[in-house]
């Protein structure tokens, strides 16, 4: 049904140029190709979670904030019809691309007619899958591909990390939680909300994983400059900032 890693040589290691890391959910009962999916998309440095039926997979779609939706046709419990159809009835903006062996016009017609915003046909290569999730989030996003606080910098097209003209090299959770401050600097940020866009449901909140990073970052980010950027908030969680807390 799909071209192995093999086959597809390192395009899976290939970050969504242009777009912001994010939470992605797929609903696909195919345990194989969900795993196929999931794994090249991790490797792009975002969090996925997995639901392998309709009923499932729409609880989750409603109850958490994801930027977009791989969204199967042919699910046990609920058809992914239905699911598509109730996440239009009440998150209208959420992109939906629809991965199936569905082909035919009349399938094309019905998905799109339901609410999907592309759909994508089985057997296909993960490339065309992740350059089809790019596309749904940076339409109509108008946004610039650029992040700065003071002297920090983010080039989220090719996710390059500057700080005073001194690219820093980070990992790919180092660079999903920098943009994720970034994106809200100046305003706390919550443990919670960090884990929730970062990671994904199989997180285990009592770990200090979130913690570990946020040292990591401030090695990174803020030692060996002239002021810190990453912001301890008591008994919130961090905040980025230039200014002194």
């Amino acid at each position: 049904m799909i071209r192995t890693l093999r086959e597809l040589g390192s395009v899976g290691l290939v970050p969504l140029e242009g777009e912001a890391s994010v939470r992605v959910l797929i609903v696909e009962d195919e345990k194989k190709v969900a795993s196929f999916i999931a794994k090249g998309l991790q490797e792009e440095g975002h969090a996925v979670d997995m639901m392998h039926d309709g009923e499932n997979g729409a609880i989750q779609a409603l109850s958490v904030d994801y930027d977009i939706v791989v969204l199967d046709l042919m699910l046990p419990k609920r058809s992914g019809l239905e699911v598509l159809r109730a996440i239009r009835r009440e998150k209208t903006r959420l992109p939906v691309l629809i991965l199936t062996a569905k082909g035919e016009l009349e399938d094309r017609v019905s998905g799109l007619d339901a609410g999907a915003d592309d759909y994508l046909v089985k057997p296909f290569a993960f490339a065309e899958l992740s350059a089809r999730v790019r596309a749904l989030l940076r339409r109509g996003t108008g946004e610039d591909t650029r992040l700065r606080v003071a002297d920090l910098e983010i080039e989220t097209a090719t996710r390059m990390v500057k700080r005073k003209g001194q690219p820093i090299d980070l990992k790919p959770k180092e660079y999903a939680l920098l943009e994720f401050l970034m994106r809200y600097a100046g305003r706390p940020i919550t443990r919670t909300m960090i884990t929730e866009h970062v990671w994904d449901i199989h997180f285990d909140s009592i770990s200090n994983v979130v913690d570990v990073h946020i040292n990591s970052l401030r090695n990174k980010i803020d030692k060996g400059f002239s002021f810190p950027l990453i912001h301890t908030v008591r008994g919130v969680g961090y905040m980025l900032s230039d200014k002194e807390q």
